[in-house]
């Protein structure tokens, strides 16, 4: 989508016409599939990288646009988010030193866009999702000013006719009411493509989608979200909800998600995959058209099918199959949408080297797997990998195994295999796939992203926390060396933005609060259980309408005939608030001003923390 000028499908003429241009690309690919014109060989790899951009206190960087003139190069390219960009990787033919190759290109590329982002004050972090992001990173204003988003936004808001009702479950949980696409902004992957021939290209896919469970529990790099720890490929929940476009209703919704991991094999010809697609998900963006792809076809040209092309960016399978021509020549890869950026350059080619050599090196055991297991154990294969990462348990063959002896014991040796099959340097292999090796023994992006901001959390509030980590792990990633040797953080790190804080780094989120028609006996008991001091009174929307004090409630305790009169009889009403991105100082200032031992943080007069004065 990024290529075209696109727009949304407003008029019977605008409809009329892109669902022509759509179905004679399909007619289209079928001839090229059936004359036999799909490029069998060299076989190529090929890689989009995605990045996240921060400034000095390691927080979202709106600069994309600047950055991306600056760099001057079209291998760069926006995303939906004006804090991050993407690379797109030139294709290289798979054999010798392809992966070498591709490091040291996208290391340069990196590397151009680090000096052209210093010159804007900012950085560079690879990550499936920031550390730092938060709800308010997530908002239209942080969109990139480029209309093909909004029209994407626009176009799937539209279709949706009502606010996006996110909910993930983990260790911590996230329920949030959500008014635009832009926390499919949240993530960062690097997308891997591979170039396979239309022979055995079906069942290819089938095996792609089979390995995918246990790929992923190896490579999971995004554990958090707005300070949750929720999924170890959190990335996977949340793009599946950020850009659902069915509504919510009293009725059992059987239509399938635009993100999915598919819910059957694939079993008849290739475009069947892109004929669900068309069936399952109506259009609702469209560009200009110019040519006939079956006219071309029949004059000798090769067509780039542009507007099944443009579909197939509007649905997001975690193996998509993707069409394109190469000087001319037609050719399929499948893209392995499903793993995160980062944590470095080598643990991201690691990645697509163990990618690729699990799917060339397919035993002939495995060969129509379609035939020999259920389709429902291998979703299920993945989304408890998502969930779980290194922890999971795989059924694989019949049988429970762990990700650890299924990718040690099967899967790497199968990857060497497939990889020195089609000419790959030992050298490189062994290279390569030896930092995957050290990372299953020893921990993987989220492990260390998990367990050290658990650490953190010991001696820093979660913003703070939050701030503390993402400063690491830029530091780490700058080194170079692969997440399987990154030491783990001491609790007490030092956070280098003890003069930068904002109440957001000081205030206590996790408050307890009472309704106007709680007694007061009932306030007291809570205040003494707890030991706390201050108490807001919140109404059933969550927005504050008072506030008591232990002040307020102490002359009560003697008096047992009070006890029972209710909150909203004493509790104060003409309350001092403050919003949490307020610098500290000046929340300690309005404290002291207003001579109170506390301050409610609200976003809309909706109650979100507290601060009182032994947070200073």
């Amino acid at each position: 989508m990024g290529d075209l000028n696109v727009f949304e499908i407003k008029s019977k003429k605008d409809r009329a016409n892109y669902i022509y241009h759509l179905l004679n690309d399909i007619k289209a690919l079928d001839l090229i599939i059936e004359r036999g014109l799909i490029e069998e060989g060299p076989l190529r790899i090929g890689a989009e990288q995605e990045f996240c951009l921060v400034n000095d206190h390691f927080l979202p960087e709106n600069k994309s646009l600047e950055i991306l003139d600056d760099i001057n190069d079209d291998h760069f390219t926006t995303e939906i988010s004006n804090y991050n960009l993407e690379i797109n990787l030139d294709a290289h033919n798979l054999g010798g030193d392809c992966f070498s190759k591709m490091h040291k290109q996208l290391e340069l590329l990196l590397d151009k866009a680090k000096k052209s982002a210093s010159k804007k004050g900012a950085k560079i972090i690879l990550t499936g999702i920031l550390p730092s992001l938060t709800v308010k990173n997530a908002d239209e204003q942080n969109m990139t000013e480029l209309e093909r988003y909004a029209v994407l936004n626009d176009a799937i808001k539209g279709h949706r006719r009502q606010n996006f009702d996110i909910h993930i479950k983990g260790v911590d949980e996230l329920n949030l009411l959500h008014d635009s696409v832009m926390l499919e902004g949240c993530n960062t992957s690097f997308q891997m493509h591979l170039q396979l021939g239309s022979k055995d290209f079906v069942d290819n896919y089938n095996w792609a989608q089979a390995i995918s469970g246990p790929i992923l529990s190896a490579c999971t790099n995004s554990p958090l979200l707005f300070g949750k720890e929720l999924w170890s490929e959190t990335r996977i929940a949340l793009f599946t909800q950020s850009v659902d476009t069915r509504a919510n209703s009293f009725l059992l919704n059987e239509k399938q998600s635009r993100v999915s991991f598919g819910t059957k094999w694939l079993t008849g010809p290739l475009t069947d995959i892109f004929k669900d697609n068309i069936s399952r998900f109506r259009s609702f963006l469209t560009t200009a058209y110019i040519k006939d792809s079956i006219e071309m076809l029949n004059n000798g040209e090769m067509p780039k099918l542009r507007a099944l092309g443009l579909h197939s960016g509007t649905v997001y399978p975690w193996n998509r199959v993707c069409y394109g021509v190469i000087d001319g020549k037609p050719n399929l890869r499948i893209e392995n949408r499903y793993i995160p950026s980062g944590p470095t350059v080598k643990d991201e080619i690691a990645n697509m080297m163990f990618w690729v050599g699990v799917m060339l090196g397919k035993p002939k055991k495995y060969n129509n797997i379609h035939e020999q297991w259920d389709f429902k154990d291998v979703k299920t294969n993945f989304f408890n990998a998502a969930r779980y990462g290194m922890a999971t348990q795989f059924y694989w063959n019949g049988e429970y195994v762990s990700s650890f002896d299924l990718i040690v014991n099967e899967l790497l040796p199968m990857a060497y295999k497939g990889l020195y099959k089609v000419g790959v340097s030992p050298q490189d292999a062994e290279y390569y796939l030896k930092i995957i090796k050290n990372r299953v023994h020893n921990n993987n992006g989220s492990e260390w992203l998990t367990r050290n901001y658990r650490r953190l959390l010991k001696t820093h509030k979660p913003y703070e926390a939050m701030q503390v980590l993402t400063a690491s792990l830029y530091d780490k990633q700058e080194k170079g060396y692969p997440v399987s040797t990154w030491g783990m953080l001491h609790h007490s790190t030092e956070s280098r933005f003890k003069g930068l804080r904002v109440v957001k780094h000081i205030m206590s989120s996790d408050i307890f609060s009472v309704d106007k028609k709680d007694s007061v006996e009932l306030v007291l008991n809570i205040m003494k259980w707890k030991n706390i001091h201050h108490m807001p009174v919140i109404n059933g929307d969550r927005e504050l309408i008072g506030l008591l004090s232990w002040t307020d409630l102490k002359d009560y305790l003697d008096d047992p005939k009070k006890l029972d009169k209710s909150v909203k009889t004493i509790m104060k009403t003409d309350i001092v608030t403050i919003d949490e991105y307020t610098p500290v100082d000046e929340a300690k200032a309005l404290m002291e001003k207003h001579g109170i031992g506390s301050l409610p943080v609200v976003n809309q007069n909706k109650l979100i923390g507290l601060i009182t004065l032994t947070d200073f």
